[in-house]
């Protein structure tokens, strides 16, 4: 079994999949945001809460099949998506569940819990998931896009996330947003809070069309504008266009830096009709005469993809291991100057369904 976990700033939830990636069982519940050690215990808590589940499930299985159960059951992998960036050294930044910045988690957890503990960007275990199994499970350059209270994203190259030299692939949400958008629409420099100023995230999020709708005149947050919009509030037309430029040249920008085959949405602003079928003609206007645009399409697995693509983190890892550990049977079987090559008998990038650059 394969447990995944997706921690979000209000909720933790936790699924189980089997080896061929069904959810057998799910569930949630309230984040600790702010008492790092009531994180940890709380996580701990649902990994053995899972195992407990495991092993019913393994008992009703046996039950059915009328055959006695094995006494021990492998030990389950455990993969987590985490707001934030993770550095190379596991460490969290930036996150905002408040106690897990400046932590390395999957150490923490690891040490409490007797097993390995995969740990990954939210955004880029959704990427991994909507990639291998998902809406682009049959294109080879795919572009993960959150169009959440944040915006981010990530990017996997023939089933294998890019993470980069400092595990920042993916984080377009706090690149510039283009002078010709600001100016157009006459919007100011917000603060970011990153540090910086002008991120696209703080216009192209949903936190984001909120802002714009009130300096457009709305006195409402993002829900209010939706209904304001579709009874043709002028205030908020004037947001919806102003933040359909501002996405469109962000998607343009990633199409000319990564050359994708698709766009997959996901988010709760990917639910909105009008602004997925605005898209297409919202970034072919910031790119040159010639440019074929990707596909853009919403993520199959929607809000699941999270723990999805966190059980993939942790079962791939899993994976490797067991890979190297036969690599190094095999090299000492064979003798010492026996080695082990990819390049005479290259894993498939869809049996081995990840690694990460």
């Amino acid at each position: 079994m394969h447990y995944g976990l997706d921690i979000g700033g209000t909720k933790i939830a936790l699924a189980i999949f089997d080896d061929e990636l069904q959810c057998r069982d799910r569930w949630q519940l309230a984040t600790p945001v702010d008492d790092y050690e009531a994180f940890l215990t709380t996580v701990c808590g649902q990994i053995a809460l899972a195992d407990e589940r495991c092993r019913d499930l393994a008992s009703e299985q046996a039950q059915a099949e009328e055959h006695e159960q094995e006494q021990q059951q492998a030990m389950a992998s455990v993969g987590i998506a985490l707001p934030g960036v993770i550095q190379t050294d596991g460490t969290v930044l930036s996150s905002n569940v408040p106690c897990l910045n400046r932590r390395r988690v999957a150490e923490d957890l690891g040490a409490r819990l007797g097993r390995k503990v995969a740990t990954g960007n939210d955004c880029r275990c959704f990427t991994l998931s909507e990639a291998l199994l998902g809406a682009g499970r049959d294109k080879r350059h795919v572009v993960g896009v959150i169009l959440g209270t944040g915006l981010g994203g990530g990017l996997c190259i023939d089933g294998r996330l890019f993470n980069g030299a400092n595990c920042l692939a993916g984080e377009f949400g706090h690149q510039g947003l283009a002078a010709s958008v600001l100016l157009d629409h006459g919007l100011p420099l917000y603060d970011c809070g990153c540090g910086l100023r002008g991120c696209a995230e703080n216009y192209v999020s949903g936190t984001g069309l909120g802002r714009l709708y009130r300096h457009f005149g709305g006195e409402a947050d993002t829900y209010q504008w939706l209904a304001a919009y579709r009874e043709g509030e002028a205030s908020a037309r004037r947001a919806f266009d102003a933040y359909m430029d501002a996405l469109g040249s962000v998607l343009a920008g990633q199409i000319l830096a990564l050359d994708p085959d698709i766009f997959v949405f996901g988010g709760g602003l990917s639910q909105v009709p009008e602004i997925m079928e605005a898209l297409p003609v919202a970034t072919q206007k910031h790119l040159f005469a010639g440019v074929s645009l990707p596909e853009f399409r919403v993520a199959e697995f929607g809000a699941a993809s999270g723990v999805r693509g966190a059980a993939l983190l942790g079962r791939n890892q899993l994976l490797n291991e067991s890979l190297l550990l036969n690599e190094s049977r095999i090299s000492k079987s064979n003798g010492p100057n026996s080695q082990a090559s990819d390049a005479v008998n290259p894993p498939s990038k869809r049996s081995i369904a990840n690694g990460s650059s």
